[in-house]
């Protein structure tokens, strides 16, 4: 805005003197603040459209293997804690989840909606998957047809397979020992952060990093996820620091 206050004000007083200065200068202000009001709409309308995509598309997820536990119910309910929704939020969040739910409910329309408010968005995409598998393994089992939609809701977001597997490792490595270092520990670590067990130590420093970057929650607001997300994004990156730090300690650094 203070950009466009002092364009328009130089304008005016090359065209109109001091007084062209004043009057450019306000409608770079009114002209600042419309734009600013245009963007705040938008990144409204995307967060909106985002949170309603993940509770509906977990719904239908959740019902996969022909029923919702109520370990799936209970993610479902915990997310909506974790995230803060009260009232007509909270209202909102349920009606999607049941929108999912239905027979009529059409998967490949909401995932291309998805793919779109993410698009060139890589973590976004990440981040909604993430959520879709910490609600299908709730209870403890991925079932085959569970399996099979995850895989098609990461094909639908724009997610590959590698992408599902080291959100699956993520998820592993939440539930792990965090003083253990077991070898399948160790391994989901590696695909946290998207290295071969041979990567040199830099290579390691500079993935970590990477991601930490990608995955900042300032960063992630400002590209559009909800602000009522930012728990999701960072207990992302605190993972990312866990499989870090399990791999310098195997490697005795």
């Amino acid at each position: 805005m203070l950009f466009l206050i002092i364009l328009f004000g130089l304008i005016g007083l090359a065209v109109g003197g001091p007084l062209g200065l004043l009057i450019g200068g306000g409608l770079g202000w009114w002209l600042g603040r419309r734009i600013r009001l245009r963007l705040n709409s938008a990144r409204m309308r995307i967060q909106e459209g985002f949170l309603d995509s993940i509770f509906s598309v977990m719904g239908c997820l959740c019902q996969a293997d022909g029923k919702v536990t109520d370990g799936e119910l209970s993610v479902a309910e915990k997310l909506f804690d974790q995230m803060r929704l009260q009232g007509e939020q909270r209202a909102k969040a349920r009606a999607a989840f049941e929108r999912g739910r239905a027979d009529n409910f059409d998967l490949d329309a909401e995932l291309a909606s998805v793919n779109r408010l993410t698009r060139h968005q890589p973590v976004m995409r990440q981040v909604f998957l993430q959520v879709q598998l910490s609600a299908i393994a709730a209870d403890g089992v991925l079932h085959p047809a569970e399996h099979e939609m995850i895989l098609r809701v990461a094909r639908g977001v724009g997610c590959s397979e590698a992408e599902v597997q080291q959100i699956e490792a993520m998820l592993h490595g939440g539930a792990a020992n965090s003083q253990g270092a077991s070898e399948e520990a160790l391994k989901d670590a590696y695909r946290v952060l998207g290295v071969s067990e041979d990567a040199s130590d830099a290579e390691l420093k500079k993935a970590y990093r990477r991601l930490m970057s990608q995955n900042h929650p300032d960063k992630l607001a400002g590209k559009g996820l909800p602000e009522s997300m930012r728990e999701v994004a960072q207990a992302r990156t605190s993972e990312i620091g866990n499989a870090y730090e399990r791999i310098r300690q195997a490697r005795g650094n």
